[in-house]
């Protein structure tokens, strides 16, 4: 058997009919057993018996004991036996003393024994013995009856509920996986149940939604690598022929090393953050002057700027000094300044601040162009990501350089932010001061 509900269901019901059958069981069981205690219904029945019995002998003689004990018959459909104390039947004289002994024994369970049951009282002054023998009733008289199979059924409806409510959550999780493993990365279970189930499908969804988040981004970085990274190549090919050619031999060679270092450049940089965060241990942890470094980074960067129309501008800042790795920082603050003169229109300004704020340095940097739409806002930080209006632009760059940044910062316990200025695109790069 391996349905988890034909196991829940069938471990029900044959707990609830050992249950039922047991309970009846020990309710025929207790109308013999509880016989010897006085306080009993059926103890206190034969005692009145043996009363009644007593009377009718002491005042009628045999008649009418006789006549006592067939009204019993007919009533009861037992027999009635009142004897001596000796053990001997006062109406026929037959010899009952095996009776008086098993009435002292006691005997257990008399249930199960063979014959008729009796159940025996004897008189308080010890003259007397009564008995009374009743058939051995019928399995059906005390288990087959109308209420016992109107609660079985109405538990083996609710055995059937729960066996369901357990398992239907369950077939559904079982369907999702079977769906995802399918390759259907969308399958989710969708479940509202509040107890460990629920706990345990949302789980699940939680799980397909970041592997599926994680397979879409790995399938676009393989895209993006094939496109971003075949095209500088494919310039420096070009570049190749045109040197061997012997055309405009200055001109190629200048190609090549643009190219060239284009791409070591962004080699360098990956590896330098790779290996910090392989590593967390050999990150530098020296003391910078953070507002220098920025104030560095401006300067360097204003002939890139000025070769795009647009004016770059360290508009105010305080001395701050944080830890870390100076490279690192370097390369993150320089990789926000440079996209944001990638983008921004001619005659506008790109400005950069430095600011201290409950024990954190924040640089802010923003520029004055078109902005990103709202829902790229979360992916503008991750790898060879580009809002898809700039993936032919040729001022648009390989899609590395904020992913660098975010993960430069990070690494320093920061945390990095971009939202829309209107107009343009502003990025917060968050340090802890030292």
């Amino acid at each position: 058997m391996r349905s988890l509900f034909a196991k829940i269901l069938l471990w029900f019901w044959s707990t609830l009919a050992i249950t039922l059958i047991g309970s009846a069981f020990i309710e025929a069981l207790n109308v013999n057993e509880n016989a010897s205690d006085k306080r009993a219904p059926v103890a206190r029945l034969v005692t009145f018996q043996l009363e009644e019995a007593r009377a009718a002998y002491e005042t009628g003689g045999r008649p009418a004991l006789r006549n006592f004990l067939a009204t019993l018959r007919r009533v009861y459909d037992a027999e009635g036996v009142l004897a001596d104390e000796r053990g001997r039947d006062v109406l026929t004289g037959q010899d009952r003393s095996d009776l008086v002994r098993r009435a002292q024994r006691r005997p257990s369970f008399s249930y199960f024994r063979a014959g008729p049951s009796t159940v025996a009282r004897a008189a308080e002054d010890g003259k007397y013995w009564f008995f009374f023998i009743a058939p051995h009733a019928p399995v059906s008289s005390w288990f087959l009856m109308p209420e016992h199979l109107f609660v079985l059924g109405l538990e083996v409806l609710l055995c059937y509920w729960l066996a369901w409510h357990f398992t239907t959550p369950v077939r559904k999780l079982q369907k999702a996986v079977e769906r995802f493993g399918r390759g259907d990365l969308s399958a989710r279970v969708g479940s509202t149940r509040r107890d460990e189930l629920g706990q345990l499908a949302r789980t699940f969804d939680r799980m397909a939604s970041r592997i599926e988040t994680l397979l879409t981004a790995e399938r676009r970085l393989l895209l993006d690598i094939s496109h971003e990274l075949r095209s500088p190549l494919a310039r420096l090919g070009v570049a190749v022929e045109l040197a061997r050619s012997g055309e405009n031999l200055d001109s190629a060679l200048n190609r090549i090393q643009k190219e060239s270092d284009r791409l070591n450049g962004l080699v360098g940089q990956l590896l330098q953050v790779t290996r910090a965060e392989g590593d967390p241990s050999s990150l530098r942890r020296d003391p910078i002057r953070l507002d220098q470094l920025v104030r560095q980074l401006v300067e360097d960067s204003h002939i890139e700027a000025a070769a795009r129309g647009c004016d770059l501008r360290f508009e105010k800042f305080e001395p701050v000094t944080v830890e870390g790795d100076p490279e690192l920082l370097r390369r993150a603050v320089e990789n926000v300044i440079r996209n944001a003169i990638r983008y921004s229109p001619r005659e506008t300004a790109v400005e950069v601040s430095l600011a201290r704020n409950d024990g954190r340095a924040i640089v802010d940097v923003r520029d004055h162009g078109p902005g990103v739409p709202e829902e790229a806002l979360p992916r503008l930080f991750d790898a060879f990501y580009r809002v898809d209006s700039d993936r032919n632009r040729t001022s648009g760059g390989i899609g590395l350089g904020l992913s660098i940044a975010r993960r430069a910062i990070e690494l320093h316990k920061g945390a990095i932010r971009a939202k829309n200025a209107q107009p343009g695109l502003e990025v917060e790069m968050e340090l802890p001061v030292k």
